[in-house]
């Protein structure tokens, strides 16, 4: 399905369960697609639980391009594409997400979405090498929305805080783009969305 934004045209992908339990909306990294396996992993377990999610390709890239560009303007197309699925899935709490450049773009516009929780995977917290340029801000621009974080312990893009998150979970021997491991996925955003599935 396409949705139309000031930055273009999105493509999102919505299943919806008769009477979901809630709605989660996942987006994909700076230059990947919503067929990466840890959001596609994510997707099946919030299915499981009856729970609504649209995965959406953001403009940018239905444009072909790799960069999102501009930061408010990724965030003005994303906030319309979330108000548009809100309105086609009103029932339980709105959840969203997504895997890095995706995790940061949910957590800068958490609390403007009015979404109840984020699940951030992959955050990259900085550049590879350059801890000093830190992201942190965008993570805590979530609060007091619920976040959790999944991150591979090997990821060159640092791992958040503890402190920081609402959970932190850290799968072993991973990188910034999982390659296994997606069991121990499922099995961090379970419990977590299981929580919001009964709200």
């Amino acid at each position: 399905m396409q949705l139309d934004t000031a930055a273009g045209p999105a493509e999102t992908d919505l299943r919806k369960p008769r009477g979901a339990r809630f709605l989660l909306i996942l987006t994909h990294g700076a230059g990947g697609g919503v067929d990466a396996r840890d959001l596609l992993t994510v997707r099946d377990a919030a299915l499981e639980l009856g729970g609504a999610v649209a995965l959406v390709t953001q403009p940018y890239r239905v444009a072909g391009r790799r960069a999102p560009g501009s930061v408010p303007a990724q965030d003005a197309a994303w906030l319309e594409v979330v108000a548009a699925l809100r309105k086609k899935v009103r029932t339980g709490p709105l959840l969203v997400g997504g895997r890095s450049n995706g995790a940061r773009l949910a957590c800068r516009t958490a609390v403007q979405a009015g979404a109840k929780g984020v699940v951030a995977l992959s955050f990259p917290l900085h550049p590879p090498g350059k801890p000093e340029r830190s992201r942190r801000d965008e993570l805590l621009a979530a609060r007091p929305v619920e976040v959790l974080v999944v991150n591979g312990a090997r990821d060159p893009f640092g791992i958040p805080d503890p402190a920081d998150a609402a959970e932190v979970v850290v799968i072993p021997g991973q990188p910034h783009s999982y390659r296994a491991g997606f069991d121990q996925i499922a099995a961090a955003v379970t419990p977590w969305l299981t929580r919001w599935s009964a709200k």
